[in-house]
């Protein structure tokens, strides 16, 4: 059985205390990097859904731009109906009231 020195004895705790900070720092550093690379993951999500609801604004946009452009047209074509219905009956009751 040997015996070690005092010297001999802290030489390998520092080295045993220098291996365990690096060892801690670099665990510090994978845990570092996981965290960013969920945060990231969770905002590319993110930035996926928020996408997803801009294309189906702008979906709903362009039917509702539709719908409107539709119902002028109906309203107008409503109108002519009405002003011509109202014509074709004011000249058939003054031409059978004139008779």
């Amino acid at each position: 059985m040997r015996f070690y020195s005092d010297l001999e004895i802290e030489l390998l705790i520092d080295e045993l205390s220098g291996a365990a900070l690096e060892a801690i720092e670099q665990a510090a550093g994978e845990a570092a990097k996981a965290t960013a690379l969920s945060m990231l993951e969770r905002e590319a999500a993110a930035l996926r859904e928020a996408q997803r609801w801009r294309i189906q604004a702008e979906a709903y946009s362009l039917e509702i731009t539709a719908i409107q452009s539709n119902a002028r047209k109906n309203i107008v074509i409503g109108v002519l109906i009405g002003i011509l219905g109202g014509l074709a009956v004011g000249i058939g009751g003054t031409l059978i009231i004139s008779r």
